[in-house]
């Protein structure tokens, strides 16, 4: 591939690029969004009862542990987009490893947060150094450090293959945070809707509200992936044209120089 070539295939095609944060599919995926929540909530706090043991506090079982398999799936998409940055150099893959990095790490955030407040009347503590607190915070701060090198002060390229490099390496760590609690036996309790013989080991109500959680939060990713990466790739297209009128102006700057110093 020649130079020119590989700098056209760099570049995004303005054919393909969205008019718009949204379309008539996420429209529609945004009113099926706020259905399921809607549903969720009322499974969580209205037919949902309290549990026997933890009382209201089993309701953020409904919502933690949903947010920890966002969290997984955006870190498994954002290694898959930085493998395929990595090898053909596309801005689409780029800017999508980054929006799923940016939900990644709001979603590992919120997972960290509703699992102190679960654990401070369960355990008696916030945070315990445990395998599974403490890897799951290592990941978090891969995920901040994704970002951190992706607004380095340095050429878009060098930054984007910088952080691909660090989001290749999200996916092995996801799994050091799943099998945490199988491989150390510390504080944090075993997988809570599968037990190790793949049983499930709660009533029929919490589960199904579980369950409900996960088809829920995953439709609410999905949505903010779809937007947030369709606006990334506008920002990309506004860049791109600033740059090119930049570029335009200093030729012309150029040649101006150039003829007038022909003219002396």
């Amino acid at each position: 591939m020649t130079t020119t070539q590989a700098s056209a295939a760099a570049q995004p095609s303005t054919a393909a690029a969205p008019l718009g944060t949204g379309s008539q599919a996420s429209r529609v995926l945004g009113v099926v969004v706020l259905v399921a929540m809607a549903v969720l909530l009322w499974l969580a706090f209205v037919a949902s009862p309290r549990d026997a043991i933890q009382g209201d506090l089993v309701r953020l079982l409904y919502l933690h542990p949903a947010l920890a398999w966002t969290a997984y799936l955006a870190c498994f998409i954002a290694t898959g987009a930085s493998i395929q940055h990595l090898r053909k150099r596309t801005v689409g893959s780029d800017l999508l490893a980054h929006s799923a990095v940016e939900l990644g790490a709001v979603m590992t955030l919120l997972t960290l947060v509703t699992g102190a407040i679960w654990g401070r009347p369960t355990w008696g503590v916030y945070w315990v150094w445990d395998a599974r607190l403490t890897s799951t915070a290592i990941l978090f701060l891969m995920l901040l450090g994704y970002l951190a090198l992706h607004r380095i002060d340095a050429a878009p390229e060098v930054r984007s293959r910088r952080a691909a490099v660090l989001g290749v390496l999200l996916v092995p760590n996801v799994i050091l945070v799943h099998q945490s609690v199988q491989w150390w036996r510390t504080l944090h309790q075993d997988p809570t809707l599968l037990d190790r013989n793949f049983d499930f080991g709660t009533s029929d109500l919490l589960m199904f509200t579980m369950v409900f959680g996960f088809v829920a939060i995953s439709l609410l990713f999905v949505w903010l992936l779809l937007h947030r990466f369709r606006v990334a790739w506008l920002e990309h297209q506004v860049e791109s044209a600033w740059l090119d009128d930049a570029i335009e102006a200093r030729r012309a700057e150029a040649l101006a120089e150039s003829r007038e110093a022909g003219a002396r």
